[in-house]
């Protein structure tokens, strides 16, 4: 099915056309689920995310009113599904925590095999740095767009970049062709 996202969301919405979302899925179903991937470093609970994220998409395409990117609101579900699941894991660890069992604990790299291991470098930074630094890199998203995905001031878009970048250096010794 051929047509701009826009087209199909209306489509979609107009008529309840499953084949125009479907198209939509087909579209941006690997793009959504890299990513979550990225942010969540557990393929099986991206995938999760990432099927939660079309069902949601579906029930909500109504509230799509072409104003930025299908791309970015729908990146934006995803995250916001991302940070649902991030929340009710560090609500888990504290229930946890409070019951007496054993920590959980989240590695970090400790030898130079993490320099070209893209999971391993990102894994160096904060939750907010890695999505920033993933939308950007990853999928080419700007700051404005990244922004609005993330509802983080455009401001600290920008320095989460900057001091992610300057992390993964750091941490693994690298120079960049200016430096």
């Amino acid at each position: 099915m051929e047509g701009s996202d826009e087209q199909l969301v209306a489509k979609a919405v107009a008529s309840g056309d499953t084949a125009a979302f479907e198209e939509l899925v087909r579209r941006y179903q690997s793009r959504v689920r890299n990513w979550l991937r990225h942010l969540t470093h557990d393929a099986a609970q991206a995938d999760d995310l990432a099927q939660d994220t079309f069902i949601r998409a579906w029930y909500r395409l109504g509230s799509f009113h072409g104003r930025g990117k299908f791309s970015s609101w729908l990146m934006k579900i995803a995250y916001n599904n991302f940070l649902q699941a991030v929340r009710k894991r560090t609500r888990d660890r504290r229930l946890v925590d409070e019951l007496g069992s054993e920590e959980i604990v989240t590695a970090k790299p400790e030898d130079e095999s993490a320099l070209l291991d893209l999971p391993k470098m990102l894994s160096v930074l904060t939750v907010d740095e890695r999505v920033v630094m993933t939308l950007s890199y990853a999928y080419g998203f700007s700051h404005g767009e990244i922004a609005e995905v993330t509802e983080i001031p455009l401001g600290t878009v920008k320095s989460h970049l900057r001091r992610g970048k300057a992390k993964i250096r750091e941490r693994f010794n690298l120079v960049t062709e200016s430096e």
